[in-house]
């Protein structure tokens, strides 16, 4: 049997491992936020889930199995539940008698005694899924558990299960062990047979004397220890044929309770997720993805999953309409929302390509091949390079990974030279990206680059800004709007100590220092900091 909860006509290789580049994208979109919240506390939900969301499907179809599948456990999350610890049940039962048996099999005795051990305990943990899918089959529509339940059905009937069971009662040999064999020309055993044990019974007559005798025996003394190892060869060499048939086939069933319990605690850290957004009231749809050779990107309402996991605040979502757009480039006021925004497309795009909803109104994107992010990073503390000596080195492992049809997020990227040869690089990098047919979403606050796509490939690229409302404040929402040749300088005239009287930014502490509106060195150096740094106007938010 198989489960084909995640693909309709294949098991998830789950021993595939990571894709490269996939620490980045952890630490920049700050998955581990959302991997947090699906895991629940559960080690093996944590990395089945890391698993499956960074493995992303690039076909709408096997997209789109998946969202029924999810459908369906999210309708009936109860039974999903029960299923997964049915299956989580069987792998602990393996572990617990695995340690039972010392963790290894010493001879085909031992090893058929801790098969039919495991074969009585898959069988129990069989007939639960099979209650389950009697009492519940009829309420699940997707092709994925109508399948399953099916199967569980068709394959693990009464006559079947029974059959089973008298035969892990016949292979415990409680009537003994009767083995037929040839003489060889040295009197050696040869050709054993390991016959059913219903022939070692003999007639009640035979046992109590009475009428002719159908076999013969002798007793070995319980001191004869050669004796007894001979014995105990012969016997382990009779059933060795059937304690490896028992053995593979508890292999065989084993792995299937492994897949079932994977691929079951995909959908279980969903509906734990879905948990968490829905006890916060976020709104969630089901994405649209539609085939990579289609530039297709528009949202309403697209909220950061991981901010909205991380903050009690209220989240201010986005709405883009960029279909047709090879490049989206924002710019804009600092602490404006542009971040946030990018990391809202990388962690919708990854959810749609798992098979998961997304943290909006609507969401419709085409599908990509891959998605790779090179976001700002801190200086090397240890000074063995340079910031842009490392924004160089990594953006050289990304051209080695990505692949046309994939997606680029750049977040601030190339900053650590001057604004020329900042833009100038980024321009070259960006470029090359377009032609090989990648997807580039690009947060900068270089004019110059920005600017230079205005004017030579406005057709393909949509600009969105952050906006900075008039008294200073922000709103956190992106708009259709240009570039403007300001990084929003403003904001430091104004709370430096500027003479416009709407200005109203000085902090208490500031202003108590400063009681004629005037600012000494050291505070105006720490107002600056904090205004490079961009701290937040509102909770979470970034």
């Amino acid at each position: 049997m198989k489960a084909h909860l995640l693909y309709p006509g294949r098991d998830f290789d789950f021993t595939a491992g990571l894709p490269a580049g996939h620490q980045d994208l952890i630490q920049d979109l700050e998955l581990a936020t959302l991997l947090r919240a699906m895991a629940a506390g559960d080690k093996f939900l944590a990395e089945v889930s890391a698993q499956v969301l960074l493995a992303s499907l690039d076909d709408p179809d096997a997209i789109r199995y998946r969202q029924r599948v999810l459908a369906d456990c999210l309708a009936r999350p109860e039974v999903i539940r029960q299923m997964y610890a049915v299956a989580a049940g069987a792998v602990e039962d393996k572990r617990h008698l695995w340690g039972a048996y010392g963790g290894s099999y010493q001879n085909a005795s031992s090893n058929l005694s801790g098969a039919v051990s495991h074969l009585e305990a898959y069988v129990a943990r069989l007939r639960q899924l099979r209650q389950i899918a009697d009492d519940h089959a009829g309420t699940f529509r997707s092709d994925g558990l109508t399948t399953l339940f099916a199967a569980l059905q068709r394959d693990l009937d009464d006559a079947y299960l029974e059959e089973i069971s008298d035969h892990l009662k016949q292979l415990r040999f409680r009537a003994g062990v009767l083995i037929s064999a040839g003489l060889d020309r040295d009197n050696s055993g040869t050709d054993l047979v390991l016959s059913a044990p219903d022939q070692a019974r003999r007639r009640w007559a035979e046992r109590l004397g009475i009428g002719p005798r159908t076999t013969y025996s002798f007793t070995i003394s319980p001191r004869d220890e050669a004796g007894g190892q001979i014995l105990a060869d012969l016997t382990s060499r009779g059933i060795n044929l059937v304690a490896n048939a028992a053995a593979q086939s508890a292999d065989h069933i084993g792995s299937y309770f492994t897949m079932l319990r994977a691929e079951l605690g995909f959908y279980v850290g969903c509906l734990n997720l879905a948990d968490r957004l829905a006890a916060k009231g976020v709104p969630v749809a089901v994405p649209d993805p539609v085939p990579p050779s289609s530039l297709t990107f528009s949202c309403t309402d697209l909220r950061d999953t991981c901010l909205e996991l991380a903050s009690p605040g209220r989240v201010t979502g986005n709405d883009v309409q960029g279909d047709g757009k090879s490049l989206v480039i924002i710019t804009g006021a600092n602490s404006g929302g542009k971040s946030t925004f990018l990391r809202s497309v990388g962690v919708a795009q990854l959810m749609m390509q798992c098979g998961l909803s997304v943290t909006a109104q609507a969401y419709q994107a085409n599908v990509t091949r891959g998605i790779f992010t090179h976001f700002i990073r801190e200086e090397d503390t240890g000074m063995t390079s340079g910031r842009l000596d490392d924004e160089l080195r990594r953006m050289g492992a990304i051209a080695g990974q990505i692949t046309p049809g994939c997606l680029m997020l750049f977040n601030e990227s190339f900053a650590g030279t001057n604004e020329r040869e900042g833009s100038e690089i980024a321009s070259q990098i960006v470029r090359a990206l377009l032609d090989a047919q990648i997807k580039v979403f690009y947060v900068t606050h270089r004019f110059g680059f920005a600017d230079r796509f205005r004017r030579q490939h406005a057709p393909a690229t949509l600009f969105l800004r952050a906006e900075r409302q008039p008294d200073g404040s922000r709103n956190y929402k992106l708009t259709v709007k240009d570039p403007l040749p300001t990084s929003f300088g403003e904001d430091l005239y104004y709370r430096l100590g500027g003479w416009l009287e709407e200005d109203k930014a000085l902090t208490p502490a500031t202003a108590a220092a400063a009681p004629d509106g005037e600012l000494d060195l050291s505070s105006r150096v720490q107002l600056a900091s904090e205004i490079a740094a961009g701290s937040p106007d509102q909770p979470g938010t970034r």
